[in-house]
């Protein structure tokens, strides 16, 4: 599957990538265009639009798009993602960034690597991943602990 959304990429599209790559699809492909070419460019390729206005897999009803995406493909019974769900978004909404303690170090380091590698979100994609999965395994951690 094709997968599209705006260039630029820092907390939320970088993680929805990640997330989709390791419980949606292995083989999926991502698409960084200009926000105003999301709409044409995702019906021209049949590209699945993620993290842009008004639509599912974006930010609705206060959820981030990570989240929107955990709630369509039903992992929200999947604990470990959802303790990751709430650090992104305490990461990437920042009208709400009191949820997690670990929000902003997530928020600071996403916005590090957009300062070294700009648009090349592909880049970006390639170095954080390995951020992500050790997040992931640090909530694995944790909610192993908690039972």
């Amino acid at each position: 599957m094709k997968w599209i959304t705006r260039e630029d990429a820092k907390v939320d599209r970088i993680a929805c990538p990640w997330l989709i790559k390791r419980f949606i699809d292995e083989d999926a492909e991502f698409i960084f265009v200009p926000k105003d070419q999301v709409a044409p460019e995702a019906d021209r390729q049949g590209a699945i639009p993620f993290d842009v206005a008004g639509i599912e897999l974006g930010h609705v009803d206060g959820r981030c798009s990570f989240e929107s995406i955990l709630l369509k493909y039903g992992f929200t019974d999947n604990v470990a993602l959802t303790r990751m769900a709430e650090i992104i978004h305490a990461a990437d909404v920042s009208a709400d960034p009191a949820g997690s303690a670990e929000g902003a170090g997530l928020k600071a380091i996403a916005h590090g690597f957009s300062i070294l590698y700009g648009a090349n979100d592909h880049k970006k994609m390639e170095l954080e991943f390995p951020m992500y999965d050790a997040l992931y395994a640090w909530c694995e951690d944790k909610v192993k602990k908690a039972f």
